[in-house]
């Protein structure tokens, strides 16, 4: 991803994985557009990537929770002629506790942003990508879309899974346009996601070893697409812990993660 005329667009790229995704593509010579809610922390990062790198940077908050946000950000894309030839779909977040205690209202607000906003948005730019003969999408999953759903975050490794099995589709289907698919699945990673489901205090027990930072998951998943790589779990730890429950019976994966999910996961009182 060298070609300093290339517009990436990065959702969810006001913090952690999101803005680490936008500076590694920013120092690629890539031009960024950059969305998610915060539109000051969008403006001091496009500032930043602008000084840094002379790339070019734009900034189109939106809350991706609103059905009609994709439709309102690709309008806007057109008003400003930016074609987008790299998407890093990042948006996310965890619904702590058990699947009824939150109203429906919130769950269906997650699989907007997690599920229907992803496939929108490729739906939206593909046939761009496929005119022109060059495309880049990225999804970012995660190794929880690999593992036995825990307890606790319900939707979450549903969605993951979900956006695994949707990349690969995606891009076996693509491949004939020069565009390349790829699931990044990060493990752990050092950023906000945490402190705002609030498992921070019991995440923080875990070894630091099993832990990796935004840059390292970026630019492993920046290279793995380069690559060709459909599905990539980045960190030697993760994808052992991916090899390890394959080989493993599923009931036996599932108990694993049954007595585990308090650690990684907030549980409901009984």
């Amino acid at each position: 991803m060298t070609d300093a005329s290339r517009w990436a667009l990065v959702t969810g790229a006001s913090a952690g994985i999101g803005a680490a995704f936008a500076r590694e593509l920013a120092a690629r010579g890539h031009h960024l557009v950059l969305t998610a809610r915060r539109e000051d922390r969008l403006q001091s990062l496009a500032g930043e990537l602008r000084q840094r790198h002379g790339v070019r940077c734009e900034v189109a908050a939106a809350d991706l929770a609103d059905p009609a946000a994709i439709d309102a950000l690709c309008n806007e894309l057109g008003r400003r002629s930016l074609n987008i030839d790299v998407l890093v779909n990042n948006a996310g977040y965890g619904v702590p506790g058990h699947y009824l205690a939150q109203p429906w209202t919130r769950h269906a607000e997650f699989l907007q942003v997690l599920v229907t906003a992803p496939c929108e948005l490729a739906y939206r730019l593909l046939p761009g990508m496929q005119q022109r003969r060059y495309g880049r999408i990225l999804n970012i999953a995660s190794l929880a879309g690999h593992v036995p759903g825990s307890a606790g975050h319900t939707m979450y490794a549903a969605s993951k899974a979900f956006l695994i099995k949707f990349s690969q589709s995606l891009a076996l289907e693509n491949q004939q346009y020069g565009i390349k698919v790829c699931a990044v699945c990060p493990g752990f990673t050092w950023s906000e996601f945490h402190d705002v489901v609030g498992s921070r205090e019991s995440v923080n027990k875990m070894p630091k070893w099993m832990w990796m930072s935004a840059e390292e998951v970026a630019r492993e998943g920046v290279d793995a697409t380069e690559r060709g790589e459909i599905v990539h779990v980045t960190g030697k730890v993760n994808r052992a812990i991916k090899a390890l429950i394959k080989l493993l019976p599923d009931r036996m994966g599932l108990n694993i993660v049954q007595r585990r999910s308090k650690d990684f996961r907030v549980q409901e009182p009984k």
